[in-house]
């Protein structure tokens, strides 16, 4: 019996609240359960160095967690001078899986930002911002389509992560807290609309497994990644 008594391939609560800022070009409030992460998506008319004159444009993210998103108050990263490990690790990730669904060339010279900010953390940060992100891009691009500033759709596909993990050696999905700091493994899966993978992070934390059990993982990341399609697509056109 998992700690919220969920059947092993199911989800938690999926909420999803669009234009939840005034200013930014997208953006929603995401949650998993109690985790709860603000996507931003913020639009500029310019590039990064490296790529002006290319005609191309980029997308990159940003992430991080409120000081009381967790059991105890962490230190704000700001205050150390230095984003940890942790951070620069996750915001690449979120970067990469964006990009891995846009034609830069068709966004023009112009970056999108997707800043992801922890409100409240109970496993799973990561994979909420990386669906709620693809969320507040295709808001923000939406946008641009809308007052003519894009003739085409660079957005070739969704994008949505979820976690899976061994826990009491069983396959689950989506971890919550209490799961991820007991499982036997553990692993984040990004997935594109249409069945290709984006990116797979799997870790045997207390105990090793097979290739059957990394199969299975992979079976229920599918199972949720595509509830988590359909809750972004009914989200966005509301």
């Amino acid at each position: 019996m998992r700690p919220s008594g969920r059947a092993p391939d199911e989800m938690r609560a999926i909420t999803i609240e669009t234009g939840f800022t005034r200013h930014a070009e997208g953006s929603c409030l995401i949650g998993f359960g109690d985790t709860r992460v603000l996507c931003t998506a913020s639009v500029e008319e310019r590039t990064p160095p490296w790529l002006r004159g290319k005609g191309e444009g980029w997308v990159t993210a940003e992430y991080s967690m409120l000081p009381r998103a967790t059991h105890t108050r962490g230190q704000r990263e700001a205050a150390k001078g230095r984003q940890s490990g942790r951070t620069q690790e996750i915001q690449r990730l979120i970067g990469r899986s964006l990009r891995a669904v846009v034609d830069l060339k068709k966004l023009g010279e112009r970056q999108i930002t997707l800043d992801c900010d922890v409100i409240q953390a109970d496993g799973g940060t990561r994979t909420a911002a990386i669906s709620g992100a693809w969320i507040a891009l295709r808001l923000a691009v939406d946008g641009l389509i809308k007052s003519g500033a894009l003739s085409e759709d660079p957005i070739e596909a969704q994008v949505a992560a979820v976690s899976c993990g061994i826990y009491r050696e069983t396959p689950v999905l989506d971890l919550d807290y209490d799961e991820d700091s007991t499982a036997d493994a553990d692993a984040n899966f990004v997935l594109i609309s249409g069945g290709k993978i984006a990116e797979a992070q799997a870790t045997a934390e207390g105990a090793c497994y097979d290739e059957e059990g990394l199969l299975r993982l992979l079976r229920l990341a599918r199972i949720g990644c595509d509830r988590i399609f359909a809750a972004q697509l009914d989200a966005v056109k509301k």
